[in-house]
């Protein structure tokens, strides 16, 4: 098996001014995440956790602003969120979709949502909208075999879900400033 790999020692990182992890970030981390773990390199996972649910995405700059709060190299924390899929290393849209493709999504017809889907968002699985509103990403198992096909939606399980209803699900979520979205067959 060949390893793909990257130069990455002549990366260029884009910085901001002010620190993705915070310092009250990093107080609340103290108080109530790095009381839990026996090291700190142990609470690695809560602490980018915490910073992707602020930004909604893990820049490098905040990797390694995490490598140095925990006292480890940035090398270990890279490996570290691109080893677990729920970590987005590029910005992702507002709202995340996961359309599961476990074998028992895959026979209860999970192909058809997820190609709805993609045709009404016009991207494809690891795409996110121009618009940044969307995300779509397949994932290998939801545990919910037993109500196939499903999908998550920000974190919340849509079960024996057909393009239709979920349709109308994604229909519904709130514009920025908390409006539900215009289906689009009630645009002008």
């Amino acid at each position: 098996m060949a390893w793909i790999v990257k130069n990455s020692a002549e990366m260029t990182i884009e910085r901001r001014e002010e620190p993705y992890l915070d310092d009250q970030m990093k107080k609340e981390l103290e108080a109530e995440v790095l009381p839990r773990f026996p090291t700190r390199q142990a609470a690695t996972l809560p602490v980018l956790h915490a910073i992707q649910e602020k930004h909604n995405w893990l820049p490098y700059q905040a990797l390694e602003e995490t490598a140095d709060f925990l006292g480890l190299k940035p090398s270990d924390v890279l490996d570290t969120a691109t080893f677990y899929e729920e970590f987005f290393l590029q910005p992702k849209g507002r709202y995340l979709i996961q359309v599961c493709q476990s074998i028992s999504c895959e026979l209860r017809n999970h192909d058809a949502l997820l190609e709805g889907i993609s045709r009404k968002l016009g991207i494809q699985p690891g795409q996110t909208t121009t618009d940044g509103k969307f995300t779509l990403m397949t994932v290998e198992c939801l545990g919910s075999c037993g109500t196939a096909p499903c999908a998550l939606v920000q974190g919340r399980l849509h079960e024996d879900v057909r393009f239709e209803d979920f349709e109308k699900a994604l229909d519904s979520l709130p514009h920025e400033d908390g409006r539900p979205d215009t289906p689009a067959s009630e645009r002008a």
